[in-house]
Protein backbone atom coordinates (compact mmCIF):
# COMPACT_ATOMS: atom_id res chain seq x y z
CA UNK A 1 0.00 0.00 0.00
CA UNK A 2 0.82 3.93 -0.37
CA UNK A 3 -0.08 5.36 2.99
CA UNK A 4 -1.49 8.90 2.87
CA UNK A 5 -1.16 9.48 6.81
CA UNK A 6 -3.73 9.59 9.56
CA UNK A 7 -4.73 5.64 8.59
CA UNK A 8 -6.03 6.52 5.15
CA UNK A 9 -4.73 3.94 2.61
CA UNK A 10 -4.24 5.45 -1.04
CA UNK A 11 -6.09 3.95 -3.72
CA UNK A 12 -5.20 6.35 -6.28
CA UNK A 13 -2.09 4.78 -7.40
CA UNK A 14 -2.45 2.79 -10.15
CA UNK A 15 0.39 0.45 -9.10
CA UNK A 16 -1.90 -0.49 -6.28
CA UNK A 17 -3.78 -2.38 -8.99
CA UNK A 18 -1.02 -4.64 -10.38
CA UNK A 19 -1.41 -7.16 -7.91
CA UNK A 20 -5.53 -7.44 -8.05
CA UNK A 21 -7.99 -5.48 -5.89
CA UNK A 22 -6.46 -4.21 -2.66
CA UNK A 23 -9.09 -5.40 -1.02
CA UNK A 24 -7.28 -4.45 2.72
CA UNK A 25 -7.33 -1.03 2.14
CA UNK A 26 -10.73 -0.89 0.72
CA UNK A 27 -12.33 -2.39 3.77
CA UNK A 28 -10.29 -0.03 5.94
CA UNK A 29 -11.61 2.63 4.04
CA UNK A 30 -15.47 1.61 4.03
CA UNK A 31 -14.71 0.43 8.08
CA UNK A 32 -13.54 4.05 9.34
CA UNK A 33 -13.33 6.73 6.73
CA UNK A 34 -16.15 5.83 3.96
CA UNK A 35 -15.41 8.84 2.53
CA UNK A 36 -12.10 9.62 2.56
CA UNK A 37 -9.75 12.40 0.90
CA UNK A 38 -7.60 11.33 -1.49
CA UNK A 39 -3.66 13.02 -2.59
CA UNK A 40 -3.59 12.68 -6.48
CA UNK A 41 0.09 12.56 -6.40
CA UNK A 42 2.17 12.64 -9.43
CA UNK A 43 2.84 8.63 -10.61
CA UNK A 44 3.82 7.07 -13.79
CA UNK A 45 4.82 10.43 -15.14
CA UNK A 46 1.42 11.73 -15.01
CA UNK A 47 1.18 15.47 -13.38
CA UNK A 48 -0.44 15.59 -10.10
CA UNK A 49 -4.08 17.03 -9.69
CA UNK A 50 -6.23 18.63 -6.81
CA UNK A 51 -7.34 15.29 -5.11
CA UNK A 52 -10.96 13.70 -4.57
CA UNK A 53 -13.15 12.16 -1.82
CA UNK A 54 -13.10 8.08 -2.61
CA UNK A 55 -16.23 6.57 -1.75
CA UNK A 56 -16.27 2.97 -1.05
CA UNK A 57 -19.61 1.56 0.55
CA UNK A 58 -21.90 0.35 -1.30
CA UNK A 59 -24.97 2.38 0.13
CA UNK A 60 -22.49 5.61 -0.85
CA UNK A 61 -21.59 4.93 -4.19
CA UNK A 62 -25.20 4.12 -4.91
CA UNK A 63 -25.98 7.38 -4.14
CA UNK A 64 -23.46 9.01 -6.05
CA UNK A 65 -24.42 7.40 -9.00
CA UNK A 66 -28.32 8.19 -8.83
CA UNK A 67 -27.76 11.88 -7.56
CA UNK A 68 -27.18 13.33 -11.03
CA UNK A 69 -28.28 16.94 -9.68
CA UNK A 70 -25.32 16.72 -6.83
CA UNK A 71 -22.55 14.62 -7.98
CA UNK A 72 -22.66 15.95 -11.72
CA UNK A 73 -20.57 13.42 -14.25
CA UNK A 74 -21.24 17.03 -17.04
CA UNK A 75 -18.84 19.17 -14.88
CA UNK A 76 -15.40 17.32 -14.83
CA UNK A 77 -16.25 14.39 -17.15
CA UNK A 78 -16.01 10.82 -15.90
CA UNK A 79 -12.46 10.12 -14.86
CA UNK A 80 -9.89 10.41 -11.59
CA UNK A 81 -7.61 12.85 -13.72
CA UNK A 82 -9.09 15.95 -15.21
CA UNK A 83 -9.44 17.05 -18.68
CA UNK A 84 -7.93 19.90 -20.29
CA UNK A 85 -9.96 22.24 -19.92
CA UNK A 86 -9.98 23.25 -23.26
CA UNK A 87 -11.05 19.49 -24.01
CA UNK A 88 -14.48 19.83 -22.00
CA UNK A 89 -16.68 21.41 -24.74
CA UNK A 90 -15.47 18.47 -26.82
CA UNK A 91 -15.50 15.73 -24.22
CA UNK A 92 -18.99 16.69 -23.06
CA UNK A 93 -21.02 15.85 -26.10
CA UNK A 94 -20.06 12.09 -25.48
CA UNK A 95 -23.32 10.67 -23.16
CA UNK A 96 -20.98 9.58 -20.36
CA UNK A 97 -20.06 13.18 -19.56
CA UNK A 98 -23.70 14.58 -19.69
CA UNK A 99 -26.22 14.74 -17.19
CA UNK A 100 -29.96 14.68 -17.38
CA UNK A 101 -31.99 16.23 -19.13
CA UNK A 102 -29.19 16.58 -21.97
CA UNK A 103 -27.82 13.02 -21.43
CA UNK A 104 -31.20 11.37 -21.87
CA UNK A 105 -31.62 12.71 -25.20
CA UNK A 106 -28.30 11.45 -26.26
CA UNK A 107 -29.14 8.11 -24.73
CA UNK A 108 -32.42 7.70 -26.03
CA UNK A 109 -31.25 8.33 -30.04
CA UNK A 110 -28.07 5.76 -29.16
CA UNK A 111 -30.62 3.38 -27.00
CA UNK A 112 -32.35 2.65 -30.87
CA UNK A 113 -29.30 1.08 -31.92
CA UNK A 114 -29.38 -1.37 -29.04
CA UNK A 115 -32.66 -2.85 -29.42
CA UNK A 116 -33.40 -6.94 -27.88
CA UNK A 117 -33.76 -8.11 -31.33
CA UNK A 118 -30.54 -6.40 -32.52
CA UNK A 119 -28.68 -7.93 -29.42
CA UNK A 120 -29.87 -11.34 -29.74
CA UNK A 121 -29.52 -11.50 -33.36
CA UNK A 122 -25.71 -11.81 -32.74
CA UNK A 123 -26.42 -14.98 -30.27
CA UNK A 124 -25.06 -17.69 -32.46
CA UNK A 125 -22.56 -15.78 -33.86
CA UNK A 126 -20.97 -15.46 -30.37
CA UNK A 127 -21.49 -18.61 -29.48
CA UNK A 128 -19.67 -20.02 -32.80
CA UNK A 129 -16.66 -17.66 -31.79
CA UNK A 130 -16.41 -18.77 -28.38
CA UNK A 131 -16.46 -22.50 -29.43
CA UNK A 132 -13.82 -21.95 -32.23
CA UNK A 133 -11.47 -19.90 -30.17
CA UNK A 134 -11.26 -22.46 -26.87
CA UNK A 135 -11.16 -25.23 -29.60
CA UNK A 136 -8.46 -23.77 -30.92
CA UNK A 137 -6.54 -22.56 -27.49
CA UNK A 138 -7.18 -26.77 -26.40
CA UNK A 139 -5.69 -27.80 -29.53
CA UNK A 140 -2.81 -25.32 -29.88
CA UNK A 141 -1.92 -26.26 -25.68
CA UNK A 142 -2.06 -29.99 -26.52
CA UNK A 143 0.46 -29.66 -29.42
CA UNK A 144 2.96 -27.30 -27.06
CA UNK A 145 3.75 -27.46 -23.35
CA UNK A 146 0.01 -27.69 -22.62
CA UNK A 147 -0.42 -24.71 -21.18
CA UNK A 148 -2.38 -21.11 -22.92
CA UNK A 149 -2.25 -17.46 -22.54
CA UNK A 150 -6.33 -17.05 -22.94
CA UNK A 151 -6.08 -13.27 -22.78
CA UNK A 152 -3.81 -13.58 -26.11
CA UNK A 153 -5.12 -16.76 -27.95
CA UNK A 154 -9.19 -16.01 -26.67
CA UNK A 155 -10.46 -12.96 -24.67
CA UNK A 156 -8.67 -10.61 -26.62
CA UNK A 157 -9.87 -11.64 -29.79
CA UNK A 158 -13.68 -12.76 -28.83
CA UNK A 159 -14.35 -9.39 -26.78
CA UNK A 160 -12.86 -7.21 -30.49
CA UNK A 161 -14.82 -9.31 -32.89
CA UNK A 162 -17.95 -9.30 -31.21
CA UNK A 163 -18.12 -5.41 -30.51
CA UNK A 164 -17.04 -5.35 -34.81
CA UNK A 165 -19.86 -7.30 -35.65
CA UNK A 166 -22.22 -5.38 -33.31
CA UNK A 167 -21.06 -1.65 -34.88
CA UNK A 168 -20.42 -3.33 -38.36
CA UNK A 169 -16.86 -2.49 -38.71
CA UNK A 170 -15.48 -4.15 -41.95
CA UNK A 171 -13.19 -7.43 -41.21
CA UNK A 172 -9.86 -5.10 -42.42
CA UNK A 173 -10.42 -2.62 -40.11
CA UNK A 174 -10.59 -4.48 -36.79
CA UNK A 175 -7.58 -4.56 -35.18
CA UNK A 176 -7.88 -0.47 -34.90
CA UNK A 177 -10.58 -1.43 -32.26
CA UNK A 178 -7.95 -3.14 -30.68
CA UNK A 179 -5.35 -0.31 -31.02
CA UNK A 180 -8.01 2.50 -29.67
CA UNK A 181 -8.63 0.52 -26.62
CA UNK A 182 -4.93 0.10 -25.83
CA UNK A 183 -3.93 3.40 -26.46
CA UNK A 184 -7.08 5.02 -24.07
CA UNK A 185 -7.37 2.14 -21.55
CA UNK A 186 -3.69 1.49 -21.20
CA UNK A 187 -2.24 4.75 -20.59
CA UNK A 188 -1.45 4.13 -17.26
CA UNK A 189 0.62 1.21 -18.11
CA UNK A 190 3.99 1.50 -19.45
CA UNK A 191 4.26 -2.06 -20.95
CA UNK A 192 1.05 -1.51 -22.52
CA UNK A 193 0.42 1.79 -24.10
CA UNK A 194 4.81 2.91 -24.05
CA UNK A 195 5.97 5.84 -22.26
CA UNK A 196 3.62 8.72 -22.49
CA UNK A 197 3.74 11.33 -25.40
CA UNK A 198 4.84 14.89 -24.93
CA UNK A 199 2.30 17.49 -25.36
CA UNK A 200 2.92 20.76 -27.16
CA UNK A 201 3.89 22.35 -23.31
CA UNK A 202 6.24 19.63 -22.87
CA UNK A 203 4.07 17.46 -20.26
CA UNK A 204 2.21 14.25 -21.21
CA UNK A 205 -0.33 14.30 -23.88
CA UNK A 206 -3.77 12.95 -22.54
CA UNK A 207 -4.39 10.23 -24.99
CA UNK A 208 -8.30 11.31 -24.27
CA UNK A 209 -7.72 14.34 -25.49
CA UNK A 210 -9.56 15.05 -29.31
CA UNK A 211 -6.21 16.15 -30.42
CA UNK A 212 -4.80 12.63 -29.64
CA UNK A 213 -7.83 11.12 -31.25
CA UNK A 214 -8.07 12.45 -34.17
CA UNK A 215 -7.39 8.83 -36.22
CA UNK A 216 -10.44 7.06 -34.42
CA UNK A 217 -12.87 10.55 -35.49
CA UNK A 218 -11.67 10.20 -38.91
CA UNK A 219 -12.51 6.70 -38.93
CA UNK A 220 -15.93 7.02 -37.22
CA UNK A 221 -16.54 10.00 -39.90
CA UNK A 222 -15.58 7.79 -43.03
CA UNK A 223 -17.45 4.70 -41.30
CA UNK A 224 -20.31 6.87 -40.86
CA UNK A 225 -20.94 7.64 -44.68
CA UNK A 226 -20.14 4.39 -45.99
CA UNK A 227 -22.89 2.84 -43.92
CA UNK A 228 -25.31 5.58 -45.37
CA UNK A 229 -24.47 4.57 -48.67
CA UNK A 230 -24.45 0.66 -47.35
CA UNK A 231 -26.65 0.18 -44.63
CA UNK A 232 -26.48 -2.61 -42.52
CA UNK A 233 -28.71 -4.03 -39.43
CA UNK A 234 -25.83 -2.52 -37.27
CA UNK A 235 -25.32 -0.21 -34.58
CA UNK A 236 -23.31 2.66 -36.65
CA UNK A 237 -26.01 2.55 -39.72
CA UNK A 238 -28.53 3.22 -36.97
CA UNK A 239 -26.36 6.15 -35.51
CA UNK A 240 -25.39 7.44 -39.22
CA UNK A 241 -28.77 7.40 -40.19
CA UNK A 242 -29.79 9.54 -37.43
CA UNK A 243 -30.23 13.50 -38.48
CA UNK A 244 -30.54 14.28 -34.87
CA UNK A 245 -27.38 13.23 -33.80
CA UNK A 246 -24.47 15.58 -34.55
CA UNK A 247 -21.10 15.33 -35.98
CA UNK A 248 -19.60 15.57 -32.78
CA UNK A 249 -21.85 13.67 -30.97
CA UNK A 250 -21.35 10.82 -33.64
CA UNK A 251 -17.78 10.45 -32.83
CA UNK A 252 -17.82 10.52 -29.29
CA UNK A 253 -20.43 7.97 -29.84
CA UNK A 254 -18.37 6.19 -31.62
CA UNK A 255 -15.35 6.34 -29.03
CA UNK A 256 -17.47 5.42 -26.07
CA UNK A 257 -18.89 2.39 -27.64
CA UNK A 258 -14.94 1.22 -29.28
CA UNK A 259 -13.46 1.77 -25.51
CA UNK A 260 -16.24 0.77 -23.65
CA UNK A 261 -17.89 -1.95 -25.45
CA UNK A 262 -14.32 -3.62 -26.14
CA UNK A 263 -12.93 -3.25 -22.54
CA UNK A 264 -15.87 -4.59 -20.64
CA UNK A 265 -15.79 -7.93 -21.81
CA UNK A 266 -12.18 -8.08 -22.31
CA UNK A 267 -11.41 -7.14 -18.53
CA UNK A 268 -14.54 -9.41 -17.51
CA UNK A 269 -13.73 -13.01 -19.13
CA UNK A 270 -10.30 -13.50 -18.20
CA UNK A 271 -10.95 -11.96 -14.92
CA UNK A 272 -13.85 -14.85 -14.51
CA UNK A 273 -11.66 -17.63 -15.65
CA UNK A 274 -9.21 -16.76 -12.88
CA UNK A 275 -11.54 -16.42 -10.34
CA UNK A 276 -12.74 -19.91 -11.55
CA UNK A 277 -9.09 -21.62 -11.96
CA UNK A 278 -9.02 -20.28 -8.53
CA UNK A 279 -12.09 -21.92 -7.44
CA UNK A 280 -12.38 -25.63 -8.64
CA UNK A 281 -15.04 -26.68 -7.10
CA UNK A 282 -17.29 -23.41 -8.23
CA UNK A 283 -16.31 -24.45 -11.75
CA UNK A 284 -17.23 -27.93 -10.93
CA UNK A 285 -20.82 -26.73 -9.97
CA UNK A 286 -20.92 -24.80 -12.88
CA UNK A 287 -19.86 -27.73 -15.39
CA UNK A 288 -22.31 -30.45 -13.67
CA UNK A 289 -25.14 -27.72 -14.48
CA UNK A 290 -25.75 -27.16 -10.55
CA UNK A 291 -25.71 -23.14 -11.01
CA UNK A 292 -26.35 -21.79 -14.21
CA UNK A 293 -24.47 -19.69 -16.53
CA UNK A 294 -26.68 -16.55 -15.97
CA UNK A 295 -26.35 -16.75 -12.47
CA UNK A 296 -22.54 -17.19 -12.86
CA UNK A 297 -22.31 -14.24 -15.27
CA UNK A 298 -23.39 -11.80 -11.97
CA UNK A 299 -21.41 -13.33 -9.44
CA UNK A 300 -18.25 -13.08 -11.53
CA UNK A 301 -19.02 -9.37 -12.31
CA UNK A 302 -19.09 -8.88 -8.53
CA UNK A 303 -16.00 -10.79 -7.96
CA UNK A 304 -14.34 -9.20 -10.85
CA UNK A 305 -15.60 -5.93 -12.34
CA UNK A 306 -14.56 -4.53 -15.09
CA UNK A 307 -14.17 -0.86 -14.24
CA UNK A 308 -12.64 -0.19 -10.96
CA UNK A 309 -14.19 3.33 -10.45
CA UNK A 310 -15.85 6.23 -11.91
CA UNK A 311 -15.68 10.17 -10.92
CA UNK A 312 -18.02 12.53 -10.43
CA UNK A 313 -17.99 16.02 -9.40
CA UNK A 314 -20.21 17.81 -6.35
CA UNK A 315 -22.10 20.72 -7.84
CA UNK A 316 -23.34 22.24 -4.73
CA UNK A 317 -22.14 21.85 -1.77
CA UNK A 318 -23.31 18.66 0.35
CA UNK A 319 -22.83 16.13 2.54
CA UNK A 320 -21.71 12.17 1.75
CA UNK A 321 -21.59 9.90 5.23
CA UNK A 322 -20.84 12.73 7.86
CA UNK A 323 -18.22 14.33 5.26
CA UNK A 324 -18.83 17.70 3.95
CA UNK A 325 -17.94 17.68 0.27
CA UNK A 326 -17.91 21.11 -1.53
CA UNK A 327 -18.96 22.36 -4.85
CA UNK A 328 -16.20 21.66 -7.40
CA UNK A 329 -14.53 18.96 -5.58
CA UNK A 330 -14.49 15.50 -7.12
CA UNK A 331 -16.39 12.39 -6.22
CA UNK A 332 -15.01 8.98 -7.25
CA UNK A 333 -16.66 6.04 -6.27
CA UNK A 334 -15.00 2.32 -6.34
CA UNK A 335 -17.06 -0.60 -7.78
CA UNK A 336 -14.65 -3.12 -6.55
CA UNK A 337 -14.99 -2.20 -2.91
CA UNK A 338 -19.04 -1.71 -2.86
CA UNK A 339 -18.80 -4.84 -4.53
CA UNK A 340 -17.32 -6.42 -1.42
CA UNK A 341 -18.85 -4.50 1.41
CA UNK A 342 -20.39 -6.96 3.83
CA UNK A 343 -23.13 -4.55 4.71
CA UNK A 344 -24.59 -5.11 1.12
CA UNK A 345 -22.99 -8.61 0.49
CA UNK A 346 -23.45 -11.77 2.81
CA UNK A 347 -19.51 -13.15 2.95
CA UNK A 348 -18.63 -11.05 0.24
CA UNK A 349 -15.11 -12.82 -0.02
CA UNK A 350 -16.77 -16.19 -1.08
CA UNK A 351 -17.68 -16.81 -4.74
CA UNK A 352 -20.99 -17.92 -4.56
CA UNK A 353 -22.08 -18.66 -8.48
CA UNK A 354 -25.90 -19.15 -7.23
CA UNK A 355 -26.13 -15.90 -4.97
CA UNK A 356 -29.56 -13.85 -4.78
CA UNK A 357 -29.49 -11.29 -4.86
CA UNK A 358 -26.32 -9.91 -6.23
CA UNK A 359 -26.75 -5.87 -6.53
CA UNK A 360 -22.88 -5.89 -7.78
CA UNK A 361 -22.69 -2.07 -9.49
CA UNK A 362 -20.09 -3.32 -12.17
CA UNK A 363 -22.49 -2.05 -14.24
CA UNK A 364 -22.88 1.48 -13.09
CA UNK A 365 -26.36 2.41 -11.56
CA UNK A 366 -28.46 5.11 -12.11
CA UNK A 367 -28.72 7.12 -15.42
CA UNK A 368 -25.72 6.08 -16.60
CA UNK A 369 -25.99 3.12 -16.29
CA UNK A 370 -24.17 0.86 -19.11
CA UNK A 371 -26.48 1.05 -22.22
CA UNK A 372 -24.20 -2.16 -23.29
CA UNK A 373 -24.96 -4.18 -20.43
CA UNK A 374 -27.26 -6.82 -21.83
CA UNK A 375 -24.73 -7.18 -24.74
CA UNK A 376 -21.80 -7.81 -22.28
CA UNK A 377 -24.24 -10.30 -19.83
CA UNK A 378 -24.74 -11.97 -23.69
CA UNK A 379 -21.71 -12.26 -24.33
CA UNK A 380 -20.14 -13.73 -20.79
CA UNK A 381 -22.91 -15.91 -20.31
CA UNK A 382 -22.37 -17.78 -23.70
CA UNK A 383 -18.64 -17.89 -23.04
CA UNK A 384 -19.18 -19.45 -19.67
CA UNK A 385 -21.21 -21.69 -21.15
CA UNK A 386 -19.16 -22.98 -23.68
CA UNK A 387 -15.81 -22.84 -21.40
CA UNK A 388 -18.23 -25.37 -19.48
CA UNK A 389 -18.57 -27.88 -22.03
CA UNK A 390 -14.63 -27.19 -23.71
CA UNK A 391 -12.95 -27.25 -20.61
CA UNK A 392 -12.93 -30.22 -17.97
CA UNK A 393 -10.65 -28.15 -15.79
CA UNK A 394 -9.01 -24.70 -15.04
CA UNK A 395 -5.95 -24.50 -13.80
CA UNK A 396 -3.25 -21.72 -13.69
CA UNK A 397 -0.13 -22.11 -15.44
CA UNK A 398 1.79 -19.26 -13.97
CA UNK A 399 1.10 -15.55 -12.59
CA UNK A 400 -1.61 -13.65 -14.16
CA UNK A 401 -0.51 -10.14 -15.46
CA UNK A 402 -2.84 -7.17 -14.42
CA UNK A 403 -3.39 -3.50 -15.77
CA UNK A 404 -1.75 -0.68 -14.36
CA UNK A 405 -5.15 1.29 -14.03
CA UNK A 406 -6.93 3.16 -11.38
CA UNK A 407 -9.64 2.86 -14.01
CA UNK A 408 -9.66 -0.85 -15.60
CA UNK A 409 -9.17 -3.93 -13.70
CA UNK A 410 -7.64 -5.62 -17.10
CA UNK A 411 -6.25 -8.50 -17.74
CA UNK A 412 -3.06 -8.63 -19.77
CA UNK A 413 -2.12 -12.35 -19.32
CA UNK A 414 -3.60 -15.48 -17.87
CA UNK A 415 -1.56 -18.58 -18.58
CA UNK A 416 -3.86 -21.30 -18.42
CA UNK A 417 -3.61 -25.48 -17.91
CA UNK A 418 -5.78 -26.57 -20.76
CA UNK A 419 -4.29 -30.08 -22.16
CA UNK A 420 -1.48 -32.41 -21.20
CA UNK A 421 1.55 -31.49 -23.18
CA UNK A 422 1.93 -33.14 -26.66
CA UNK A 423 5.02 -36.63 -25.76
CA UNK A 424 8.03 -35.60 -27.06
CA UNK A 425 8.39 -36.32 -31.15
CA UNK A 426 10.38 -39.93 -31.82
CA UNK A 427 14.11 -39.57 -33.09
CA UNK A 428 14.93 -39.48 -36.72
Amino acid sequence: MFPLGAGVPDVFDPRVYADGLPHDAYRLLRDRHPVAWQDEHEVLGWPAGPGFWAVTRHRDVLRVLKDARTFSSRLGATQIRDPDPADLPFVRRMMLNQDPPEHGRLRRLISHAFTPRRVERFTAAVRQRARHLLTAAVEAARSGDGTCDVVAAVTDEFALLNLADLLGVPAADRGLLLDWTRRVIGYQDPEEAGAPEPGPDGRPADPRSPAMLGDMFGFARDLAAFKRRHPGDDVMTVLASDDDLETAELEMSFFLLTIAGNDTVRSAAPGGLLALARHPDAYDLLRRGDVGAAGCVEELLRWHPPVLSFRRTAAHDTYLAGRRIRAGEKVVVFHGSANYDERAFAAPHRLDLSRTPNPHVSFGNGPHVCLGAHFARLQLRVFYEEARNLLPSLSLAGQPQRLVSNFINGVKSLPLALAAAAPPAPPS
